[in-house]
């Protein structure tokens, strides 16, 4: 559908006059890449973006991801106008008003339509290059666009993701670059002169270029990009931030604050508005939004929604490895070896590791490693770009109908954490496999060696941290990650060899936590460990008993699962009776100090210091990671 100029500036004027109301109303917000951007919008809604707002979640949709999310006012204009998901003009008016559906940043709970949550800056662009790949490991023919402006370009997680989008030629990608040269703190230029197109050319994008403002110049840019399918595409737009605004326009000064009642007025009066109505949207706008929605709905009709595979949990246990319980075995060996047992029975399981591999094991042996030339595989090679990895793996959970995962060291989730907190955000199923759980990576040194992680992660709300400690707790840790989940999942496996427990069970993992070992008797101690350390416990614990007295040991591969259980099952593995305790972690002692009942009576065998360089059974002595140590401590309660 094509409209003449005349209708698109009408639709570009209804959507700044839109933009500027909504944030003088909330007396907060971010007018002007939302009113630069409004010709680009317009046009691109209008005439290219395949979208039907009638049944947001259509299979065959475009993904549009707006990763300036400052920029929402933009994104409710043209949801409120296209009609998408029922979003009515009383919602636009309480734009970033408590209980709202118009957040200040565009949250994909609270729209249909809205594929990712975005507002870090650069985050939405590396999710629209998850949501690229996902359609080309479906066979998909929709396409993803982003919109992004200079924050996005500054930002580090661009280059990891677009690279990697380079590397793949992957096509059916056009973002499309808002460069108005304006930040908060003034010109772009201040901190920025990178050649944006040379940078896109060198990593193998295609980049045209446009005057935002023209129509014609904008469709000469979208029909090259659309006809573009050997590479992803880059359209550089170059606008005027506030456009339509007489005074504020190209200020850095309209980027984060209402216009004013001043300015507002002159701009409505400047746009053909009247300036004493507000909220005042032309008959005419609405009717060429619900001509292209006609339009797109007649075309995807009988087309399907986007729905998250079924995967049938106890199918998913009956294909577990059985693992040689006199043989003991690191858990990252044993996470692969149960990935690819899994994967015969869960297709949807792809992802790919940051350059490592070979050292976490989580390559999917059979199914093939994709390329540019070959997305069939369900391998990907992510290289060393943690961030965008993780970004990534969202956007592809985002997509629908996979079950990605990233993987890499455990101490370089610093480098994903803010992906992770988004998935957590957004309710995504992605899931990331961390190797080299402790200091028990040894000879690397404390750079390597995760200490704070643990406890970082298990603060992020939604998030469920997973720590098995043998074979067997790895295997039923990932059925438990497999499930239809309502947020991401972490896995924390170990370099070092562990022996077996033949007493972890799936049905118990299931749980969270489990009693591993109970002994009655006097004075009772209380240990509760995760991971490697549950086996020092463990021996601590079989050495009280054998003395007589009292003695406990609860594996907690998942705190989180274990906290979702009745009252009744928490209470009973961990009676309130059973006051004197050992928390055993190697790591941060804030990781299981939930656990503690009280702390006069609580000793912890925890390392909440640095690590250091040497052999792992050396630093195991040192640091006090032993079962001597755990049952001296369990013996001073």
């Amino acid at each position: 559908m094509k409209f003449k100029n005349e209708e698109l500036k009408v639709a570009a004027n209804a959507i700044r006059v839109l933009v500027a109301d909504m944030v003088e109303k909330a007396n907060s917000g971010h007018p002007g890449g939302a009113m630069g951007q409004a010709d680009v919008a317009a046009t691109l809604w209008l005439e290219y973006l395949k979208v039907n707002p009638a049944e947001p979640l259509w299979e065959g949709r475009d993904r549009l991801v707006f990763s300036g999310g400052h920029c929402s006012p933009l994104v409710y204009s043209l949801f409120h106008l296209s009609g998408m998901d029922g979003l009515s003009l009383d919602e636009v008016k309480n734009f970033r008003q408590f209980g709202s559906r118009t957040a200040g940043h565009p949250e994909r709970e609270l729209i249909r339509g809205i594929e990712v949550t975005t507002g870090p800056l650069g985050q939405g662009l590396a999710m629209g290059v998850g949501l690229a790949l996902a359609a080309k490991m479906k066979s998909a023919k929709n396409r993803t666009w982003v919109l992004c402006g200079d924050g996005d370009m500054e930002e580090g997680i661009s280059h990891e993701a677009c690279s990697f989008a380079g590397t793949l030629k992957l096509g059916g990608l056009t973002v499309v670059y808002d460069s108005n040269d304006i930040t908060i703190e003034g010109h772009a230029t201040l901190a920025m002169k990178d050649d944006t197109k040379k940078r896109f050319e060198s990593y193998g994008w295609k980049v045209f270029e446009c005057d935002g403002h023209d129509f014609d110049s904008i469709r000469g840019a979208f029909d090259a990009a659309v006809a573009e399918s050997s590479a992803p595409v880059l359209v550089i737009s170059h606008t005027h931030i506030g456009n339509g605004a007489p005074t504020k326009h190209d200020t850095a000064g309209v980027h984060g604050a209402p216009l004013g009642a001043e300015e507002l007025a002159a701009t409505k009066k400047a746009l053909g508005y009247d300036p004493e109505k507000s909220f005042d949207v032309p008959a005419a706008a609405y009717e060429m939004f619900a001509r292209r929605a006609a339009e797109v709905a007649e075309g995807a009709k009988d087309r399907g929604t986007s729905a998250a595979p079924a995967i049938d949990a106890a199918k998913l246990t009956a294909l577990l490895p059985a693992f040689d319980p006199a043989k003991a075995v690191a858990t990252r060996a044993a996470c692969g070896t149960v990935m690819n047992a899994l994967a015969e029975g869960c297709p949807e399981l792809v992802g790919g590791s940051a350059d490592l591999e070979p050292s976490n094991k989580t390559g999917l042996k059979k199914y093939g490693w994709i390329s540019a030339e070959d997305f069939s595989g369900r391998n990907i090679h992510f290289g060393i770009r943690e961030l965008a990895m993780t970004s990534i793996v969202n956007g592809m959970a985002a997509y629908g109908g996979l079950r990605p995962f990233g993987a890499t060291f455990f101490v370089f989730s610093d480098y994903c954490k803010p992906a992770i907190r988004l998935a957590s955000l957004m309710g995504l199923p992605s899931m990331f496999v961390f190797s080299h759980d402790s200091f028990y990576v040894g000879e690397d040194g404390p750079t390597h060696e995760p200490v704070e992680q643990i406890a970082s992660l298990r603060v992020t709300p939604n998030l469920d941290v997973y720590r098995p400690a043998d074979a067997n707790e790895t295997g039923a840790c990932w059925v438990e990650m497999l499930r239809p989940t309502e947020g991401p999942s972490c896995i924390l496996t170990t370099r070092q060899n562990l022996p077996i427990l033949p007493e972890a069970t799936p049905d118990k993992v299931a749980k969270g936590g489990y009693v591993l070992f109970d002994a009655k008797g006097d004075d009772p101690v209380l240990f509760v460990a995760t991971g490697s350390e549950v086996h020092l416990c463990l021996a601590a614990a079989k050495e009280l008993a054998a003395s007589g007295r009292g003695a406990r040991v609860v594996s907690m591969p998942c705190v989180e699962l274990f906290l979702r259980q009745d009252a009744a099952y928490q209470a009973e593995v961990l009676p309130a009776s059973m006051k004197k305790r050992v928390l055993a972690e190697a790591g941060s002692f804030q990781g299981l100090l939930r656990f503690a009942r009280d702390l006069d009576t609580t000793r912890f065998l925890t390392l909440d210091h640095f690590g250091a360089s040497g052999p792992y059974k050396v630093l195991a002595q040192e640091f006090g990671f032993t079962a001597e140590h755990a049952l001296a401590l369990a013996r001073e309660l």
